[in-house]
């Protein structure tokens, strides 16, 4: 006689739920993350007193990470039951879900800035007067954020590589010359102008000495990084 998983009364059905909720937190470790980094940002957000529209995107934002890790383990638990050894669609179908998670994930970054950096930033206003401009902080984080997105788009369309490893062009240079650009327009001393591009072009060197990336290839990541946010802080001013 076989056994019915199926619960019959609703609150069997809402004790499933919670038994898969703790079941995940227990055996997960992103899950742990995601659930003290809610905890973080939310606590933040009532410290900071947040307007209630900013609170809903950011619960919201919140939640959508937190149900894109419940699907992402419930996929691969589905997947090790149906495919107990490798399988090259097994394991694309865990990394399409793990995407899904990593882009939930940077989409709550990015409105967890946009909620909360005004505020953070405003009693450094006095003392460095550049960082508490939005403008510049909002340029600066969707530089980064299209630059890594056309890093993807071009390894995808060339076919060359991985988003982390390899390929046309170098998305480490590509980010951290972004970065170094906006610290750039920013306005900084020249000794902290310096050592940004310094860092920049030490990561860019890095990608060459572990023979990852080629010289043609780190130049483009810079150039894509360096381009981009100009054109977008320009857009911005």
């Amino acid at each position: 006689m076989k056994k019915e998983f199926k619960p019959s009364r609703w609150l069997d059905s809402v004790n499933c739920a919670i038994d898969g909720i703790l079941w995940t937190a227990r055996t997960q470790r992103h899950m742990r993350w995601h659930f003290l980094a809610a905890v973080g940002v939310l606590l933040t957000a009532v410290l900071l007193r947040i307007s209630a529209l900013e609170f809903a995107l950011l619960a919201l934002a919140v939640t959508l990470v937190l149900v894109a890790e419940l699907l992402n383990t419930a996929l691969e638990v589905v997947v090790d039951l149906v495919s107990p050894e490798f399988h090259k669609l097994a394991q694309c179908a865990k990394d399409v879900a793990a995407g899904a998670v990593l882009v939930s994930a940077v989409g709550a970054v990015v409105i967890a800035y946009l909620a909360l950096s005004h505020r953070l930033l405003h009693g450094m206003e006095a003392a460095i007067g550049h960082l508490g401009q939005p403008p510049e902080g909002e340029a600066s984080v969707v530089s980064a954020l299209t630059v890594i997105i056309l890093v993807v788009l071009f390894k995808g369309r060339l076919g060359r590589g991985t988003p982390l490893h390899g390929g046309m062009p170098s998305g480490h240079a590509a980010v951290a010359f972004s970065i170094a650009t906006s610290i750039a327009l920013a306005q900084v001393a020249p000794i902290l102008l310096l050592l940004t591009f310094g860092m920049a072009t030490m990561v860019s060197q890095s990608r060459l000495l572990m023979r990852i990336h080629s010289l043609a290839e780190v130049a483009a990541g810079a150039l894509l990084g360096i381009g981009v946010t100009l054109v977008i802080h320009f857009i911005f001013a």
